[in-house]
């Protein structure tokens, strides 16, 4: 495992990090779960992300029991908050002060620790004022339930203004979680500049695609049965990919990751980490196997004639345009 340093910080995180968006609390047994966060740890990875709103705050409560016998200074251990969360009380969303706060307490005890180095506001919410927001997380470092500050889905223009209010009230504001992949770049023409500028990184979900460029998915055939494609929560983001043309040109890829030594999946992971603003790639696993896979990406350095033949291949199945940035 290589490591980055995240944003302008001091902070090192392992460049392939372990997320549990839908697996823990839901698709995957508990057993299998902390199977999958050993098998993580084996393989060097010393990041875990999850959020609040994970299986309706399960998925926060099986990571803390998987992490509890580690020495807690040995692991980075990343939540958000946004989403509703608990019976949806008027209160239980947002990110509006009293939310926050009653959030990061509830996220704590179910991770079991008394901190998060990383506290993230998983989407940008329109209905608060900003200033309010940033003061809540700025109010949460000083209390030492976190280390620093990260956004999720945020565009330029929010970005910007958070980081200016960051500096004002002098607390670390130091990534943003976005979707990236070789097929969804929306990031690229403005949101990673202005991070490069702000001094933050991007710690990106959905390297592969979810599920699509791993090349499990073949054009004109049926969905495998118990893929993301199948699963309620993950079938309305993979529909996206799920188009012949596109799924004629994955396949095409494989001399291209043949080549490189690499399977579909780890050239993915790799492509996304040649992005000198991503920190890390968030990883999951319904099985410790795909973990031990996935890792082999780790410090790969793909040329740049791959890399163009990358988007010779791929064309205009690429999405790029910024507006597609996730909003509630």
């Amino acid at each position: 495992m290589e490591f980055r340093r995240l944003g302008r910080s001091g902070l090192n995180i392992s460049e392939i990090s372990y997320g549990n968006w839908l697996t823990h609390g839901s698709q995957v047994e508990e057993e299998q779960a902390l199977a999958c966060v050993r098998a993580a740890l084996d393989a060097g990875i010393t990041t875990f992300d999850t959020a609040d709103v994970y299986a309706n705050t399960k998925a926060e409560a099986v990571l803390g029991r998987a992490l509890k016998d580690e020495r807690r200074e040995s692991v980075e251990v990343f939540t958000k908050v946004f989403w509703p969360t608990g019976p949806g009380g008027p209160n239980d969303k947002g990110l509006g002060r009293k939310h926050i706060h009653e959030s990061i307490d509830g996220s704590l005890k179910r991770l079991q620790t008394d901190y998060v180095d990383l506290y993230q506001a998983h989407r940008f919410d329109q209905t608060v004022p900003l200033e309010e927001t940033m003061l809540a997380f700025a109010d949460v470092v000083r209390q030492g339930k976190a280390l620093y500050i990260g956004v999720s889905e945020w565009n330029a223009d929010q970005i910007a203004r958070g980081a200016a209010l960051a500096r004002e009230l002098k607390v670390p504001f130091i990534s943003n979680q976005p979707q990236y992949s070789m097929l969804w770049r929306i990031i690229e023409s403005q949101v990673v500049p202005t991070s490069e500028r702000e001094g933050l990184s991007q710690i990106v979900w959905s390297p592969i695609a979810q599920g699509v460029l791993t090349g499990k998915y073949l054009p004109g055939q049926p969905v495998p049965e118990g893929s993301r494609a199948t699963d309620e929560n993950g079938a309305k983001m993979i529909s996206r990919f799920l188009k012949d043309d596109v799924l004629e040109k994955v396949q095409k890829l494989r001399p291209i990751a043949d080549e490189a030594g690499l399977s579909l999946a780890q050239l993915a992971v790799a492509w996304v980490l040649q992005n000198p603003n991503v920190a890390s790639a968030i990883i999951g696993a319904s099985r410790p196997e795909q973990v031990h896979e996935n890792v082999k990406a780790a410090g790969v350095k793909l040329e740049t004639e791959l890399l163009d033949r990358i988007d010779e291949v791929l064309g205009d199945s690429v999405q790029t345009d910024p507006r597609f940035t996730i909003t509630p």
